[in-house]
């Protein structure tokens, strides 16, 4: 059996929020499953010293002008930004991360970004996730009650470190067949790669290329 798309994601990225509308069906076309991930976006900044998008005020005010033509270009209507961005996604993480049949993880996910990004509903503290759990006709306190163990916490913290240890740096990412996609734009390369319409490419050159200049301040100054 082909192995499933690997979906790394974190419900305060837009791009991720993009991309989970479209991935399913990339899925569906290529005949491959999806294994959405949750993980902690801040998590992969710290680990590889970065700064989000957001964080950055000429970049965020850019992204949401990008955001916006994206999802033009997808089909995505009633793109909305949420109450506040950045803001705090570790309990919508974890109500995510919580085992559940495919199903139902898909329409825990699909009404926590659906509140986020269409509908402008916070969904950063246990009462709010409850809330919009509750509005998709799903159990919201029970969720989010069980998403407060340490179990949960531990299997989040675990995917985080996991995808970081795949190289993963970004939201959202796909890992398939040892091969990772960053960003929304490459999704088109990802559909490509799957119908085995990609050139195969050799890190030869590049692997070991020196730095000839290191940026002061730098992490690798």
């Amino acid at each position: 059996m082909a192995s499933p798309l690997v979906f790394y994601f974190d419900f305060i990225s837009p791009y991720a929020f993009l991309a989970w509308t479209q991935i399913r069906d990339l899925a569906k076309r290529c005949e491959r499953a999806v294994e959405p991930v949750p993980i902690l976006f801040a998590a992969l900044l710290d680990a590889h010293g970065q700064r989000g998008p957001a964080e950055i005020p000429a970049k965020r005010q850019y992204l949401f002008k990008d955001v916006a033509r994206k999802a033009h270009r997808l089909g995505v209507s009633s793109v909305t930004p949420p109450p506040a961005h950045p803001f705090n996604p570790i309990h919508a993480l974890r109500v995510a991360s919580l085992p559940q049949a495919p199903e139902e993880r898909e329409r825990i996910i699909d009404a926590l970004y659906r509140a986020a990004w269409t509908e402008r509903r916070a969904i950063d503290a246990p009462d709010a996730v409850a809330g919009v759990l509750e509005s998709a006709g799903l159990d919201g306190a029970a969720l989010v009650a069980a998403a407060q163990s340490p179990d949960i916490k531990s299997a989040l913290r675990t995917a985080t470190d996991g995808a970081i240890a795949r190289g993963v740096f970004g939201v959202p990412s796909v890992l398939v067949d040892d091969e990772l996609f960053w960003g929304t734009d490459s999704l088109t390369d990802l559909e490509a790669f799957l119908r085995g319409e990609l050139p195969a490419f050799s890190d030869e050159g590049w692997r070991d290329l020196p730095m000839a200049a290191i940026r002061k301040g730098s992490r690798s100054a």
